[in-house]
């Protein structure tokens, strides 16, 4: 198991990160908006910070189908906001979720130590972004979809062979393109170009991920394809999966951890370390 490189900051093996979701979008499937205003994101960060993030991820864009959001939008949203979390949080990384390169220019100028490009490198330019400013990278699965979109009825012989083979490639391109190899995160993307199916698949199969070597970040929290699993429960009623597949996951080797509770992510892997490291007593 590799060691991950963020920033001035060190994760060796066996050690875990706790990624927060902050996202200054009005229509996030998840908070509706609540941090959208900037003070709102800014204190949702001071929460996270206290609760035990790591690492804090600024979303400007939701993930889903909605209103357009040009790149001028996107940085108007997040790039201030990158700066003030930097200035009020010195030990706190900071990701920006973005697919594009003239977004993440910006954000990794303003301080980002890392880029999260959930849609799988569409725009290959990010990649050099984050090399020329010394940021990592997380290289995820999505299907090769266009961003923010639902395919319909999507399929693979192997859904994790493809994210093997996708996730692997991508990363091994921004090594070449720059990026330090310790700082490049693969990233199977539940949900992302998945069905509930894929997504479980994902799920079981993780260690296959971990297993090619490069560190795994898993973004689970309170998606759709754990709310269809325990019966089509709403987002508000699917922490326990959540906490459930989170545990799963580290267990099977996953690094990094992208969540809406960090405190809750934080005590949940606290005890995975304590199940994979105590000694049992007879």
């Amino acid at each position: 198991m590799s060691t991950l490189r963020l920033g001035g900051r060190t994760f060796g093996p066996g050690e875990f990160a706790v990624m927060a979701v902050v996202n200054r979008t009005p229509d996030s499937f998840f908070d509706r908006g609540a941090t959208f205003g900037f003070e709102a994101a800014l204190a949702a960060v001071d929460r996270a910070a206290e609760a035990g993030a790591d690492i804090v991820d600024i979303g400007g864009v939701k993930a889903g189908p909605g209103d357009e959001v040009d790149a001028r939008e996107e940085i108007r949203r997040v790039a201030g906001l990158v700066e003030a979390v930097r200035e009020r949080h010195p030990g706190l990384l900071v990701s920006v979720d973005t697919w594009r390169a003239e977004v993440g220019e910006v954000v990794a100028k303003a301080g980002a130590h890392l880029l999260n490009d959930t849609w799988g490198g569409v725009d290959p330019r990010l990649a050099e972004v984050a090399a020329a400013h010394g940021a990592g990278l997380v290289c995820a699965h999505a299907g090769r979809v266009t961003p923010r979109t639902r395919p319909h009825r999507i399929g693979y012989d192997d859904v994790v062979a493809d994210v093997v083979a996708y996730t692997t490639g991508l990363a091994e391109k921004a090594v070449k393109a720059g990026v330090p190899r310790e700082s490049v995160l693969i990233d199977p993307a539940h949900d992302f170009g998945k069905n509930t199916y894929h997504s479980l698949e994902v799920s079981r199969r993780l260690g296959e991920l971990v297993a090619t070597g490069w560190p795994v970040l898993v973004a689970v929290s309170n998606k759709d394809f754990v709310g269809e699993t325990l019966g089509g429960l709403p987002v508000e009623r699917r922490h326990a999966g959540t906490i459930a597949t989170l545990a799963v996951s580290a267990l099977l080797g996953a690094r990094v951890f992208r969540v809406h509770d960090p405190a809750s992510a934080r005590t949940a892997l606290a005890e995975v370390t304590r199940l994979r490291t105590e000694p049992r007593r007879t």
